[in-house]
């Protein structure tokens, strides 16, 4: 049985890091490392890390000064010893047989990655994220993959988180791919993309809800702050080049679809705020792929209605302010 590395980047989580370790201490899959990264936690989730692997030797605690997520999930890259990688938010927990059905998965048929679906856990009504559109149960190609991780209608299998999924430990090594430490969301988005870019990669999904993503008011009151939301469009468009150079066309009209999308989502909020300068800037960044969305959403004249409707916002808003 090969060696899974858990890596877990850890800051300010105090209530919640213990169920956490528990829940990947008692996988009924036995050989694995966890390296939980301490980012800096001004709370007591540090000692809790140390705590933890006093009792058990297959944890190793790394404490660094606090540098964001980014830094703290390479910490985990730049030391582990396994053969697989996988990822948890400490602020998360798994079921017991998560990483058995994984590495089941992944090393039956011999591709590079296997993923799960997952559980969105609000405080009274835990929603499974099984996806609109079913992944096929077979052996998925490099393409289909990179196309699943981009559309939301399959956004339960390889598309924005890494928490999900456990990885051949080599295609990480070989790739080179590494956390973006300049951005303070979306990074999972990139580091995902990046890696099914980097070479022929293989994989397969089971549909299984087997790992429980907490949503707590703290960090989703961070992933809404409009200087963070921004780093999403940052992301795609590093994507968006890299995937053009690479030659996947069709991913590249999809990835700007997702462009326009998260635009006209932030041009929403903006105009709420009554952020002028911001809007002139998410207007223009709508324009940008308008033609990729209303070519990927033919079939939904709901969807082209408001973003035409928003851009009409700003013609209008520009014909007063010249009216004045």
């Amino acid at each position: 049985m090969g060696k899974i590395s858990i890596i877990i980047p850890v800051y300010n989580v105090e209530p919640y890091l213990s169920r956490c370790l528990d829940s990947v201490l008692n996988q009924t899959y036995t050989n694995f490392e966890i390296l939980c990264v301490d980012d800096g936690s001004t709370d007591n989730s540090g000692n809790i890390c140390d705590e933890y692997a006093e009792r058990d030797s297959r944890i190793k605690v790394f404490h660094k000064e606090n540098g964001g997520l980014s830094t703290a999930l390479n910490v985990g890259i730049k030391n582990f010893s396994g053969d697989y990688i996988g990822f948890a938010d400490s602020d998360d927990w798994v079921e017991p047989q998560m990483y058995e059905v994984l590495y089941k998965s992944l090393t039956d048929i011999n591709v590079h990655l296997s993923a799960v679906c997952f559980v969105r856990d609000y405080d009274t009504n835990p929603v499974v994220e099984a996806g609109i559109e079913k992944i096929p149960d077979r052996v998925l190609k490099q393409k289909e993959m990179l196309l699943y991780a981009i559309r939301n209608v399959h956004y339960a299998g390889f598309g924005r988180v890494v928490w999900n999924k456990l990885y051949r430990a080599d295609i990480i090594r070989n790739s080179g791919v590494m956390f973006d430490d300049s951005l303070r969301i979306a990074m999972d988005i990139k580091f995902v993309t990046d890696l099914l870019m980097s070479g022929d990669i293989t994989g397969i999904f089971t549909n299984k809800p087997l790992y429980h993503y907490v949503q707590r008011q703290g960090s989703l009151m961070r992933l809404n702050k409009m200087e963070y939301r921004l780093d999403e469009l940052r992301c795609y468009k590093a994507i968006i080049e890299k995937a053009d150079q690479n030659g996947f066309n069709d991913v590249t009209t999809w990835l700007k679809r997702q462009h326009c999308y998260n635009a006209s989502l932030l041009t929403e909020s903006a105009a709420k705020d009554n952020d002028n300068e911001l809007l002139t800037f998410l207007y223009d960044e709508m324009r940008v792929y308008i033609k990729e969305y209303i070519e990927t959403n033919e079939g939904y004249p709901g969807r082209i209605k408001r973003i035409n409707d928003l851009l009409s916002m700003q013609r209008e808003s520009l014909r007063c302010s010249g009216d004045s």
